[in-house]
C-alpha cells in the first residue's frame, strides 16, 4: 500500500438496487410467531425487501452496476474488471459473466467472489490490487445477495433478519490516494457458526458405486456466538486499518459496517469510544443483506450529503467463514 510503484486508487461512485416488495415486521407476524415489538428492540430491523420469483440476482446486481457506472460518468466499455461479491448466485458457475454481458462491459474480465457478509470489503480489496499494479484502470465491484431464497421461513430466529439487495461501486486509478489502508482476516475454526450449506445426499449410481448429490440447506446461525465474535474482533480490525492509514478514529467522518444487528453497531461504537451517530445504519429499512449491506449504507449517506467528496470513511464487514476485514478511504473522485 505504501510503495511508490503502486498507483493510487479512488472509490468514485456508489449505487444500489433493491426490490420494490417490502415485508414489514408486522406482516412477518402472519408467517411466524413474531411481531415488531419482538424484532425491532432485538435487531433494529423494521422491514426488509423481498425479490419476487420472476426476478434474479443478476437483474438486481446489473441494475446497481449500471447506475454506479453512470454516476461515475463512464461507459460500460470503460470498465476493465467486474467482481461480484455474493453468496446467493443461482448459477453455481458464477453470475459475474452474465452481469458483464447484460451491462455491455465487453472489455472487462468478470468473476464471482464469495466471502459472505465480508464480501464487499474483500472484493474492493481484490479489485484495488489490479488497479494499484497498473494491470487495469477501472473496476466495478457489485455486492448482491438474495437471502430471502435461503432462509427457513418457519424459523423466527433467522427469517426475521435477512433481506435482498445490491450495491455497487466504481474504483478508479488516479493521481490522489483514495484507498488508504486495509486489514483482512479469516478464522476457519469458526466456520460452523454461520452456514449456508449444500449437503451431499447419497444416490446409488451402480450396484457398487454411490455418488453424493447436493441438496440446498437453509441458513443456520449461532447468533450469540456470532455477536460475541463481531464485538470482539471488529474493533481491533478497525483500529489496525486506521493505524495502517495513519488515521485516528476521531478523524473519520463515517463508519460503514455490515448491517447485521443494531446492537452490534452500538457495542462496537462504544468499544471504540466513537459516537454511534457516526456509524451508518440502514438496517431498519433493509435488514441484513449480507454483502450488499455496506454499499447500501454508504449510498444512503452519499445521497443524503452526509459523506461528501474528500471526507474520510471506514468500511468493515464480518460474517461467515469466519471472515472479517476493513478498508479506510477518502470518498469520491479526488482529481477533479
Amino acid at each position: 500500500m505504501t510503495s511508490s510503484a503502486l498507483k493510487p486508487v479512488q472509490l468514485v461512485s456508489v449505487a444500489t438496487a433493491v426490490p420494490d416488495c417490502v415485508l414489514s415486521n408486522d406482516e412477518l407476524g402472519q408467517v411466524v410467531d413474531t411481531s415488531d415489538e419482538w424484532i425491532f428492540p432485538r435487531t433494529g430491523i423494521r422491514e426488509r425487501r423481498i425479490l419476487p420469483p420472476d426476478r434474479s440476482l443478476v437483474d438486481l446486481a446489473t441494475a446497481a452496476g449500471r447506475e454506479a457506472i453512470a454516476r461515475a460518468q463512464l461507459d460500460p466499455m470503460d470498465i476493465d474488471i467486474v467482481i461480484l461479491a455474493t453468496s446467493t448466485a443461482s448459477e453455481r458457475f458464477g453470475s459475474a459473466g452474465a452481469i458483464q454481458g447484460v451491462l455491455g462491459a465487453k472489455r472487462a474480465v468478470a468473476f464471482d467472489l464469495t466471502a459472505a457478509c465480508t464480501g464487499f470489503v474483500f472484493a474492493v480489496a481484490t479489485a484495488a490490487q489490479f488497479l494499484q499494479t497498473g494491470c487495469y484502470r477501472r473496476a466495478l465491484v457489485i455486492a448482491a445477495d438474495v437471502l430471502s431464497r435461503t432462509v427457513d421461513w418457519s424459523d423466527r430466529r433467522t427469517c426475521v433478519l435477512f433481506g435482498d439487495g445490491a450495491g455497487a461501486v466504481v474504483l478508479e486509478a488516479g493521481q490522489t490516494a483514495g484507498l488508504l489502508g486495509m486489514e483482512l482476516r479469516s478464522d476457519g475454526t469458526g466456520c460452523d457458526l454461520l452456514t449456508l450449506r449444500n449437503e451431499a445426499e447419497p444416490h446409488q449410481l451402480t450396484d457398487s458405486i454411490q455418488v453424493g448429490q447436493y441438496r440446498n440447506q437453509f441458513i443456520a446461525m449461532n447468533g450469540r456466538e456470532v455477536y460475541k465474535f463481531a464485538v470482539r474482533e471488529v474493533p481491533e480490525v478497525l483500529e489496525k486499518t486506521l493505524f495502517h492509514s495513519g488515521l485516528e478514529a476521531k478523524e473519520v467522518d463515517g463508519f460503514f459496517l455490515h448491517q447485521a444487528n443494531q446492537r452490534i453497531l452500538d457495542a462496537i461504537a462504544a468499544r471504540m469510544d466513537v459516537p454511534v451517530e457516526r456509524f451508518a445504519s440502514v438496517m431498519d429499512r433493509f435488514g441484513n443483506t449480507s454483502a450488499a449491506s455496506i454499499p447500501l449504507a454508504l449510498a444512503d449517506w452519499v445521497e443524503r450529503g452526509e459523506l461528501t467528496v474528500g471526507q474520510l470513511a471506514v468500511a468493515a464487514g464480518f460474517g461467515a467463514g469466519l471472515t472479517w476485514g476493513a478498508i479506510a478511504f477518502r470518498w469520491g473522485r479526488l482529481d477533479d
